[in-house]
């Protein structure tokens, strides 16, 4: 039984890895830059949006807690800012830059 399984997942790894070796070569994450397209507008634009949200309420309800410390603006940054950022100034399908 447990050769049976290596198998299957030897075989669906050595299927699978040259297609996301051309995604990576071609810039795109699925392979297509429309579906990157579609999949940033329908689902990671929203995400960006409800994550924007609630760390800008996490910063306000941190602030009796970074005023003292000092830390107002690097949670603010970390919270607020880089996820605006990632929602509304990145161009749509673009995951290249996604780690700021």
């Amino acid at each position: 039984m447990k050769n049976r399984i290596s198998s299957v997942i030897l075989v669906v790894f050595l299927t699978t890895a040259p297609q996301f070796s051309a995604a990576q070569q071609n810039g795109t994450i699925s392979g297509d830059k429309g579906t990157d397209m579609v999949m940033d507008a329908v689902v990671m634009r929203p995400l960006g949006l409800v994550a924007t949200l609630v760390g800008a309420v996490l910063t306000v309800v941190a602030l009796p807690f970074t005023i003292p410390s000092g830390s107002v603006e690097s949670s603010a940054r970390e919270l607020i800012i880089k996820p605006a950022e990632y929602t509304f100034t990145r161009p749509l399908g673009d995951f290249s830059d996604s780690d700021h």
